[in-house]
């Protein structure tokens, strides 16, 4: 099978203006720095995570407070653009364009520990590293991102990830590669079964699933053998998406493509020899079904240090699972010196870069806020966005929030979110990697 190359070599700004893209493109990337006074202060800050959510936060609080001890723990090396990995696995992208190192968006004057935190002393106000060392901290900004539990998938295991048709986006860069060469291997043979997965939990990038069955179909019609290849997809919840419009379209256009869908049944087990996957009703009874191809998505959770800490949610929805935040303020419910930030943070939606995007600001306010014993100022209206591949060249822009869940918040006037254009797909290959750097640098 060819990669796919349907996008040109590059586009300049005469292009993206005849696109429209252009006054776009300069909203996605302010170039000024205009931020408010500094604050002085001495208080210990620890940021949990260097990811999109950790690095944000580690540039807006190196700007804004003077004196203060800021301390980033993250034990890699370099920055991964997880939301290119979708085009990996798609076999769009190839895998260094998703690679940075960190020290390109670290600010100066910050203390950077390349390690992994191993425990959270809420009461003490203390942090344990894997080495057991520890840290103290007068703020805590909880950015550690979330944690895969592939474990929970009887016989799963992110090492069988490109064999026995096996295919799994969200373990690495790597699990993205040996997923697209899963996927090659399967549309060789000429036929056969495929099966396209979303656990019973919350995951990050909700509509990943969703792409990798668009753009796996895509192909298959490219090389006009759609009526050979069976597609069914198994999806733990009772819906396909949460914002409503959307999901109406998914069910609709699944029914339409011939993708079979199967709700309220979660993956559970596999046979990976066999190439056998069992499926879970809510009603606790069980089928296996044969694949050629399967694209497993784990459950996903809150990383065991957290989960083990007094800063989870104690009760209602995000018991035991994610950190227990106040989801407007992203203050700690009972730990007013913890914030969060992120895909870790118990909230009904929002574990996307974009949500990052708008939930940094609000932290940033409110952790000075809290630092002067100000009433919190900022609020975070639960903005996410999703860049929703339909078709390898289209794409929709996804954008809601908490209070408009029933409504979109489109950011981009020319580009309407009930429509599947090229113009949003470009958007997703070519603008929103770069905006995402500048918010790692906090200049969005």
């Amino acid at each position: 099978m060819s990669r796919f190359t349907l996008s040109p070599p590059s586009l300049g700004r005469r292009q993206l203006l005849k696109l429209g893209l252009g006054a776009s493109a300069a909203s996605l990337l302010p170039l000024s720095s205009v931020f408010a006074n500094t604050l002085s202060t001495k208080a210990r800050i620890v940021i949990l995570g260097g990811g999109a959510a950790g690095m944000s936060m580690a540039n807006r609080l190196a700007r804004r407070l003077s004196g203060a001890t800021i301390t980033v723990v993250e034990p890699r090396e370099l920055h991964h653009y997880q939301p290119g990995w979708t085009l990996v696995a798609s076999g769009v992208w190839e895998a260094e364009r998703t690679l940075q190192p960190n020290a390109k968006f670290r600010p100066a004057g910050i203390e950077w520990v390349q390690g992994q935190a191993a425990g959270i002393d809420a009461g003490q106000r203390r942090i344990t590293l894997a080495d057991s060392s520890t840290l103290d901290y007068d703020v805590l900004v909880v950015a550690t991102g979330l944690q895969l539990n592939y474990q929970l998938i009887d016989g799963m295991s992110p090492d069988l990830i490109g064999s026995n048709g096996i295919g799994s986006v969200y373990a690495s860069l790597d699990a993205a590669r040996r997923t697209r060469d899963a996927i090659d291997a399967w549309l060789a043979e000429g036929g056969g079964k495929g099966i396209f997965t979303s656990p019973q939990t919350a995951i990050k990038c909700a509509g990943a699933p969703i792409k990798m069955t668009f753009t796996t179909l895509s192909r298959i019609k490219a090389e006009g053998v759609r009526d050979h290849f069976n597609l069914d997809y198994f999806t733990g919840g009772g819906g396909m998406f949460s914002q409503p419009w959307i999901n109406d379209f998914l069910k609709q256009r699944f029914d339409r493509e011939n993708i079979t869908r199967h709700h309220s049944q979660y993956l559970s087990a596999i046979d990976a020899g066999a190439k056998q996957a069992q499926f879970t009703s809510k009603d606790g009874s069980t089928e296996v079904r044969d694949y050629d191809f399967i694209h497993v998505v784990p459950p996903m959770s809150a990383p065991d240090f957290v989960k083990d800490s007094d800063l989870i949610a104690q009760s209602g929805a995000f018991q035991g699972e994610w950190l227990d935040t106040d989801i407007h303020t992203l203050q700690h419910n009972r730990y007013p010196e913890v914030f969060g930030i992120g895909d870790v943070i118990g909230a009904p939606i929002n574990k996307t870069a974009a949500s990052v995007k708008a939930q940094a600001p609000v932290v940033e306010a409110n952790i000075l806020a809290y630092l002067q014993e100000k009433p919190l100022p900022a609020r975070h209206n639960g903005y996410t966005s999703c860049p929703l591949i339909t078709d390898i060249g289209k794409a929709m822009l996804v954008e809601f929030g908490y209070d408009n869940n029933m409504e979109f918040l489109p950011s981009f006037s020319f580009i309407d979110p009930k429509e599947e254009s090229w113009s949003a797909w470009v958007l997703k290959d070519y603008l929103l990697q770069p905006a995402y750097y500048a918010m790692l640098e906090g200049r969005v």
